[in-house]
């Protein structure tokens, strides 16, 4: 599905996510992915379990900071474990969990009001 909306140029927009991916600014990406304005990382989650404060190791520590982290749980909608949420909250970052494609819209969106945000998004 096509999520695009008109964001900065050099910036790392989700173009559309499908089984097992998601294309960033032109670039088709196998496996769940960890998004942020200036760059896309692979990130070798596989389901909510797996998600913890070390895997998110980039994101607290982005360079500019990151102030909002969309996480994108999979098919449906589950809740960010509480420690991850307390962890990363020390660390100025509010977690706001979502299905994967509210998560690519939600993101989108945020970029496109040059938000600081960055997306945790577990692969469809």
């Amino acid at each position: 599905m096509e999520v695009t909306r008109v964001v900065a140029v050099g910036r790392q927009q989700i173009q559309a996510y499908r089984e097992g991916g998601f294309t960033v600014s032109g670039i088709w990406h196998e496996g769940s992915l960890l998004v942020m304005p200036e760059r896309t990382l692979p990130w070798r989650v596989d389901g909510l379990p797996a998600v913890t404060v070390d895997s998110m190791a980039p994101i607290v520590g982005a360079d500019p900071a990151v102030e909002i982290l969309i996480l994108g749980c999979g098919r449906q909608f589950a809740p960010a474990p509480p420690s991850l949420r307390d962890a990363l909250r020390a660390h100025g970052i509010v977690v706001e969990a979502m299905a994967t494609p509210a998560a690519c819209r939600t993101y989108n969106v945020l970029l496109a009001e040059d938000r600081r945000v960055a997306a945790a998004l577990i692969a469809v």
